[in-house]
């Protein structure tokens, strides 16, 4: 959920890899920690009401060749 009430687009680049990708041997920051340092955004966890939709069972339609 957005909630830094910035609109508009924005261009950036992040520059991350997961810990199990080879790297130069220098350790890997945690993609939070990444994205806080290069960014300046900090990413919360937090319980929100947000709408789901739920599907029960879908079938396939035959169709004519």
């Amino acid at each position: 959920m957005d909630k830094t009430n910035l609109t508009g687009s924005y261009g950036f680049r992040l520059d991350w890899a997961p810990d199990s990708a080879v790297s130069d041997g220098n350790s890997n920051a945690s993609l939070y920690t990444a994205i806080q340092e290069q960014l300046g955004l900090r990413l919360e966890a937090q319980k929100e009401p947000m709408e789901v939709v739920v599907i029960d069972q879908i079938a396939k339609v035959p169709t004519e060749n």
